[in-house]
């Protein structure tokens, strides 16, 4: 794609999230909604493959439903109770439509189908914008408005259930990626009536988890569980911090992905919901198999080689790097400073 086209939709996609941040009026935030999802499917559609391409009319299509259903329930808070604020979502039938599209929106459980199957046809850095910078402005809606209903409590715990249960038994990285995105956003969601400063803080250190390994993948050039067995000789020092960044996305001690865990979990136990957070936890240990199972495929296994030669010829990469490196000691050093961040954001 020619630069200045790619600079222009890549302008759209944040002036989109940029406009939903700043509306207080429903058919200005649904607008923002709407450039962000137009200015999205070319970059999906760039590369002229019939996966591609099957991935953007799907996504168009699931987005389209979506916002049918925000404007739709939007409008019908305005009849009944004459305000268009995002604020004054009172009624609960317009409410629960609108957290129904916004479910759809993000890829939240049962509404989650579309999700890997679209993140299967992209290629890695498309599929990071969709994983990343996609969820923000749906996230933003969510955050201001007042849902105290128990059906967004179900809809969590079944993402962080289907996250953890789909990506089981998944051979293709960037399926496993959607669903771990998917148990994500279910652990984000579950705390999000009680503590809207802690899904923010989630969300935050999901997205540093997660550029990261999106950008570790695209510079092992790997798609799939088999490619990784090769990585190995090609990068020994990204093969050796992979793990890590596996299982901090996985939640494990002492690295940074276990303490938004912590504090939801916390957080759950201080509002009387232990079974709720007994189930959570428990769904974090099958997210946490398929990360090892990543892991073991990436340090512990070597390709079959039909060449006497012990290692593969190395050559300097052209990409950059410093972006990942930074992601990298955020994904994995930030843990010693989470009392901090959190007295920040309170």
């Amino acid at each position: 794609m020619n630069p200045y086209i790619m600079s222009i939709f890549l302008l759209a996609l944040g002036l989109g999230t940029t406009i939903t941040f700043m509306s207080s009026h429903w058919l200005m935030a649904w607008m923002g909604l709407e450039i962000n999802t137009l200015a999205i499917i070319p970059l999906m559609a760039q590369h002229h493959h019939p996966r591609s391409v099957e991935a953007s009319t799907k996504y168009f299509l699931t987005q389209a439903t979506a916002a049918a259903m925000i404007l739709f329930a939007s409008s019908t808070n305005a009849w009944i109770t004459g305000q268009w604020s995002i604020t004054e979502l009172s009624h609960p039938v317009p409410s629960t439509i609108m957290m129904l599209g916004l479910a759809l929106k993000i890829g939240m459980a049962p509404l989650h189908t579309w999700l890997p199957e679209v993140l299967q046809g992209l290629d890695l850095t498309t599929g990071l914008i969709m994983s990343t910078w996609q969820k923000l402005a749906p996230f933003c809606l969510l955050m201001q408005i007042n849902l105290n209903n128990p059906l967004l409590i179900t809809m969590a715990i079944m993402s962080t259930m289907v996250g953890g249960w789909g990506g089981l038994n998944q051979t293709q990285l960037r399926k496993i990626l959607a669903y771990s995105s998917i148990a994500h956003i279910g652990w984000m969601v579950l705390v999000l009536q009680f503590s809207p400063s802690l899904t923010l803080f989630t969300l935050v250190i999901y997205i540093f988890m997660t550029f990261s390994i999106f950008n570790l993948f695209k510079l092992n050039k790997s798609t799939s569980i088999n490619t990784l067995a090769t990585s190995w000789s090609k990068s020994p020092t990204i093969t050796a911090l992979a793990p890590l960044i596996l299982l901090s996305l996985g939640g494990l001690p002492p690295l940074t992905g276990f303490g938004p865990k912590w504090m939801i979990l916390s957080e759950l136990t201080k509002q009387e919901l232990n079974t709720i957070a007994t189930i959570t936890a428990l769904s974090a240990l099958l997210s946490l198999y398929f990360y090892l199972r990543l892991s073991y495929a990436m340090t512990l296994t070597l390709s079959p080689n039909t060449t006497p030669m012990t290692s593969q010829w190395r050559f300097n990469t052209k990409q950059l790097t410093i972006h990942l490196s930074v992601s990298t000691i955020m994904s994995l050093m930030l843990f010693p400073l989470m009392p901090s961040l959190m007295t920040i954001i309170n």
